[in-house]
């Protein structure tokens, strides 16, 4: 009976986390995908009165997805501390990071919003000021992506060593993220000096974070992580 209760109990807090993971990669991912396709559009100023809804909205689940990567290292900490602690707060802090990092680029693109009707109710001397400032707020917010992706990669490199150690998941998943961070951290890099190769190395960790999720939710942690020996 007190072995079930404790599966029960392991089985929960596995599928919370990995509700977490599949929740933030979709939250981020969706929110992105809004934003982009409103700022990624030439004179995107000069258009923003008919797509204000889409641009707020993905910004807003972009800013949701801090409370759910906050949340995954919280709930990860005291599963990592018993078998290394400074790893856990390793990983706790390069969350945070990354999410102050990820709100302060949602905040420059929220800017856009008061800018646009700058540029609208402004004379034509002033439209070329609201574009350049336009301009700087998307950058910024790249900016503040790669870099917050490279504290995350950082993290998480020591997260999968410590995995791979434990054995609190199957190694090909420990194995399979540490390479994926580390090729995260490479096209962030490449990213901040002008190389766009970022998006198509950061399909590793993306598909790392995926299957953990899905790994979590259907099979959990080993019994090792609660202190159960089955």
């Amino acid at each position: 009976m007190l072995k079930s209760v404790l599966t029960g109990s392991r089985m929960t807090y596995s599928r919370l986390i990995g509700a977490l993971f599949l929740s933030g990669f979709l939250l981020y991912g969706v929110g992105s995908s809004l934003v982009t396709s409103v700022v990624g559009a030439p004179d995107f100023l000069s258009t923003l009165s008919g797509h204000q809804t889409t641009l707020v909205l993905g910004a807003f689940l972009m800013l949701l997805n801090t409370a759910v990567d906050v949340g995954k290292g919280v709930l990860f900490f005291p599963i990592l501390e018993k078998h290394g602690k400074r790893t856990a707060l390793a990983y706790l802090a390069a969350l945070i990071v990354e999410v102050v990092l990820l709100d302060v680029g949602v905040l420059a693109l929220l800017m856009i919003v008061p800018l646009a009707q700058q540029g609208v109710d402004a004379g034509q001397a002033s439209v070329g000021w609201a574009k350049a400032l336009g301009s700087l707020a998307v950058q910024s917010n790249t900016m503040a992506y790669q870099i917050g992706q490279m504290s995350l990669g950082l993290g998480a490199v020591f997260l999968c060593l410590l995995l791979f150690r434990t054995r609190l998941i199957p190694r090909f998943l420990s194995i399979w993220g540490l390479v994926g961070y580390a090729i995260l951290m490479a096209g962030t890099i490449a990213e901040i000096f002008g190389i766009h190769i970022g998006v198509m190395l950061s399909i590793p960790g993306g598909v790392f974070e995926v299957g953990l999720g899905f790994w979590l939710i259907i099979k959990g942690f080993q019994p090792e992580a609660y202190g159960q020996d089955s």
